[in-house]
């Protein structure tokens, strides 16, 4: 297995979402008319792991209970790449989504 093997990845969330007073501290510049997203990285393609957190495998509470789709456009453009990059770029574009007034959740 090639060491680009990891991804990041995008999940639209529910607006209900927005319900959660930890999701709405977490956000206080969040613009109401941009999506509210979950931003996660994986070894695994992120159609599967998007499958895997609805069916409550290893999943965050936001990506189970809202997730929605994933949104590819956010995050394609990145994949694959190696663990350590992966790891960085999860962080660095859910704060490039929060700067551009994005709802984000990162775990």
């Amino acid at each position: 297995m090639s060491a680009a093997h990891y991804h990041v990845y995008v999940i639209e969330l529910s607006p209900r979402a927005w319900d959660v007073p930890r999701f709405r501290r977490a956000n206080p510049d969040y613009m109401f008319n941009k999506p509210l997203v979950y931003v996660g990285m994986t070894g695994l393609d992120p159609d599967i792991r998007f499958d895997r957190h609805k069916a409550g495998v290893q999943s965050n509470r936001f990506a189970r209970e809202f997730g929605l789709r994933l949104l590819p456009d956010l995050y394609g453009q990145y994949n694959p790449m190696p663990f350590e990059v992966a790891r960085k770029m999860e962080v660095e574009l859910a704060l490039a989504l929060r700067r551009k007034g994005y709802g984000v959740w990162q775990a």
